[in-house]
């Protein structure tokens, strides 16, 4: 590289000048390792896996800066302007604009860690959209036929789970998806162990969860992939992650979250026991219900029969037929003595008739004499030789007057 001897007078290009420049910065030690804290201004957009350019303030001086797209793959969180950031890179001028400008290597939130600030901008991010609105929140069914669990086969949390299960609900059948729950790989076989339990349709409950740590060893479950994942999923999700004051994005965006991977268990399924003393009470309930409704009806009946009794239409009936019976009684009286009277009379007038009747006088001997059919009752009524007739008892005969 061209070096100038500045013990005389020299002309030198903008470029020489540059290039010359340039190698100071590059040969001092101590701009090969800087550590720079400043606020982040002008930056053109972010997207991890290309490259930023932005720079760095304070209240007395701006830096340009830069971070190549293999650097901003590894950022824990998403720079924005007006953040205030601690760099660790070296300095550099780039001839081409004649300014110098560091090259950041490594950039950690001021104040609060990497992590941190990465969890809440996601979590924030997925608040603003919904994802953790309790309407989009599934039920957990009560009796579930089937309970998928993801967590690390290996670690306490599974044996935990499995043995709350089967001891509050051992018809339950269990399907164990073994995944890492921390490192590189962990948040990728998370997702792809939700997406395939669900797809699957043989789980009525997804359990996703691992024991405590730190948060480093709990980030997995801070993956955005992840939570969309459980966000669109059709089977109810409960997450398990940690203890109760660890919180994780995969607890907020999921149906339910369970502060112990033991306290999921407990929410994932009924208590045999429980449900077997719940169903002796209301089989007690029941049976005081029924046994005070089946007093209060027979009362009810008691008292109704008491009613119907007074108003009895067969009382009425009966009263009818008893008034029938003596009207008849009544009327049959009534005809036998019309009838005796009739008879009475009727031999009176037979009595009478039988005195009067001429067949009897006829019997006594006499005879009567009749002319076209009437009775003769004085000879003066014939003339000599005028002929009649004589009706005696034992029948009649011709006659003829003849004096």
């Amino acid at each position: 590289m061209y070096t100038p001897d500045f013990s005389k007078p020299v002309v030198l290009s903008v470029t020489q000048l540059s290039n010359y420049l340039k190698s100071i910065i590059d040969s001092d030690p101590r701009l090969s390792v800087v550590f720079l804290t400043g606020e982040i201004s002008n930056l053109r957009g972010f997207t991890p896996g290309k490259h930023a350019y932005f720079t760095l303030k304070d209240s007395g001086a701006v830096i340009s800066a830069v971070m190549f797209a293999g650097m901003t793959f590894n950022l824990r969180f998403t720079p924005s302007d007006g953040m205030k950031v601690i760099c660790r890179g070296k300095i550099d001028l780039y001839p081409p604009h004649g300014k110098y400008q560091i090259i950041i290597e490594d950039m950690q939130p001021d104040g609060v860690g990497a992590l941190s600030m990465a969890y809440e901008q996601l979590k924030k991010e997925l608040s603003e959209k919904g994802y953790f609105d309790e309407a989009h929140k599934k039920p957990i069914p009560q009796f579930p036929r089937t309970v998928g669990v993801i967590t690390s086969p290996t670690g306490a949390a599974v044996q935990d789970i499995k043995n709350i299960l089967f001891r509050r609900f051992p018809c339950v059948d269990v399907i164990l998806c073994p995944v890492q729950v921390q490192g590189e790989a962990a948040a990728a076989q998370l997702t792809e162990a939700v997406r395939a339990l669900d797809e699957s349709g043989l789980c009525d409950t997804i359990i996703i969860g691992r024991g405590g740590g730190s948060i480093e060893d709990l980030w997995a479950f801070n993956d955005r992939e992840l939570a969309v994942t459980i966000y669109n999923c059709q089977t109810p999700v409960i997450s398990a992650v940690g203890h109760e004051t660890d919180f994780t994005i995969c607890d907020f965006v999921s149906d339910m979250r369970a502060p112990t991977p033991s306290a999921a268990a407990e929410l994932a399924v009924p208590d045999r026991e429980e449900l077997t003393e719940g169903y002796k009470s209301m089989f007690r309930l029941m049976n005081q219900i029924v046994g005070a409704k089946s007093e209060l009806c027979a009362k009810q009946l008691h008292e109704l029969t008491g009613q119907l009794e007074a108003r009895s239409p067969i009382d009425r009936v009966n009263l009818a037929q008893s008034e029938l019976d003596y009207s008849e009684l009544c009327l049959k009286n009534a005809m036998e003595n019309r009838l005796k009277e009739r008879e009475s009379e009727i031999k009176t007038f037979a009595s009478t008739l039988e005195s009067l009747n001429p067949v009897a006088i006829l019997n006594r001997g006499y005879s009567v004499a009749e002319r076209d059919g009437k009775v003769i009752c004085s000879k003066e009524e014939l003339e000599i030789g005028d002929p009649f007739k004589l009706t005696f008892r034992d029948g009649e005969i011709e006659a003829v007057r003849k004096a």
